[in-house]
């Protein structure tokens, strides 16, 4: 499996697990070779729909699944997704203010800077991910006063995702539900917590992708039969198993 670090592997692999919240029951899973979670959000949600046969759902997942077009397939899907952004602003860690500072104006395609400039559509651009966004800046930056606080450059320019209006909802709902990542903690972190506590120390004895797959599934099948059975107690599970057999 590929890690984060440039031309680098471990020998591992990257289990995704859908929980519920209510139950703690693992609705879905997947063992992937894939060293991310970026690319694994709408796969997962959908699956976790599909299985529980609901027409909508909340998906709660952290910063690590924060990837733009996936946020939109799950928007497509009616899935409401609660996905904090990374922390990954050059410009804030350097001290100087973040897009976060820059409010835009629907009504008006503009953004309006923290010095009380309006930044205003120039050209649209093709990312270096490949997406569509729109670039907006003030001809007021060279004589603003703040502009040592705000860039380097001759001109703050504001990068706008043709689907920006997304993340922005998405953003809204974290802001509502301030215990969204507590909840996603208490929920899914305690079922890998679980699994990894009886797997012990060398976790999958199997090798080969197929091979970790089924010993995965095996692991998530004890789990969910136990915690079934801590939820309904031992014998109206087996009546349960039985109506399901016959």
């Amino acid at each position: 499996m590929n890690s984060q670090a440039k031309g680098s592997g471990l020998v591992g692999y990257n289990v995704q697990a859908a929980v519920d919240a209510k139950h703690h029951l693992i609705v879905t899973h997947e063992v992937t070779n894939i060293g991310s979670d970026r690319s694994q959000l709408s796969k997962m949600a959908m699956a976790a729909r599909d299985a529980m046969g609901k027409d909508k759902l909340q998906a709660l997942a952290d910063r690590g699944y924060f990837n733009g077009t996936e946020l939109k397939a799950c928007e497509d899907a009616g899935i409401a997704t609660y996905v904090p952004k990374p922390m990954t602003s050059g410009a804030k860690a350097q001290g100087r203010f973040d897009k976060s500072d820059f409010i835009y104006i629907a009504r008006d395609d503009q953004y309006q800077c923290p010095a009380g400039e309006r930044a205003i559509y120039r050209f649209d651009t093709i990312e270096r991910n490949g997406l569509n966004a729109r670039v907006y800046w003030t001809s007021a930056c060279p004589r603003c006063s703040m502009k040592d606080e705000c860039t380097t450059s001759d001109y703050r320019r504001i990068r706008r995702w043709e689907h920006e209006q997304v993340l922005e909802r998405v953003q809204r709902r974290l802001d509502r539900k301030s215990d969204a990542m507590t909840l996603r903690r208490r929920t899914v972190e305690h079922v890998f917590g679980t699994l990894k506590h009886w797997m012990g120390s060398t976790h999958f004895l199997t090798k080969t992708l197929a091979h970790v797959s089924t010993e995965m599934s095996l692991h998530v099948l004890a789990y969910n039969l136990k915690r079934v059975m801590r939820i309904l107690g031992i014998a109206k599970t087996m009546k349960a198993m039985q109506l399901v057999g016959a």
